[in-house]
């Protein structure tokens, strides 16, 4: 089961890292993550509280994501110092280091599109003053044909129920 940390429990982690404690004691007695719990004792030693609260994932282009990666290379970053210095997870630095070294950088330019795509939903209705007869009537004609499908189906499920009840040796009830 994973825990949500809030911005109070992590200060108080903070504290205690202040005041001696063990990243891997406070990881284990509160059940954070060890690595989230360095990276964010870096980053408070750095920037102080303000990086304690939530803040909105950043969307990455493949240009970036390359810049990121050649940074890495040149200047023999860690996971950590370029997760610092751009704001990125170190989970998904690995993900693109993975890609980038079996596909090639240039599938990191490649972008999923995100969301329900256009052609899904409903098609959309037309007004009934719009309608041609014709299409009055077919619309109708298939709205009575679902009506009757279902006024079928609460039958059956009716009678299925009293066929239930009998043979238990229950009467049905009148409603």
């Amino acid at each position: 089961m994973r825990k949500k940390h809030d911005y109070v429990a992590l200060l108080k982690y903070m504290r205690m890292l202040e005041d001696g404690y063990s990243v891997k004691s406070i990881a284990k007695n509160y059940g954070i993550g060890a690595n989230r719990l360095s990276y964010l004792w870096h980053l408070y030693q750095e920037q102080g509280t303000t990086v304690l609260h939530r803040k909105k994932n950043i969307r990455t282009d493949g240009a970036l994501k390359q810049h990121i990666l050649s940074d890495i290379e040149k200047n023999h970053l860690t996971l950590v110092q370029a997760s610092l210095k751009y704001g990125v997870s170190t989970d998904i630095i690995k993900i693109w280091r993975i890609i980038a070294r079996e596909q090639g950088l240039d599938a990191l330019l490649i972008t999923k599109k995100r969301g329900r795509p256009p052609i899904m939903g409903r098609p959309r209705k037309k007004k009934p003053e719009e309608m041609t007869e014709l299409e009055r009537l077919r619309e109708e004609v298939e709205y009575l044909r679902t009506e009757n499908a279902l006024l079928k189906k609460v039958k059956a499920l009716v009678e299925e129920r009293e066929a239930r009840l009998r043979e238990i040796g229950q009467k049905p009830s009148k409603n």
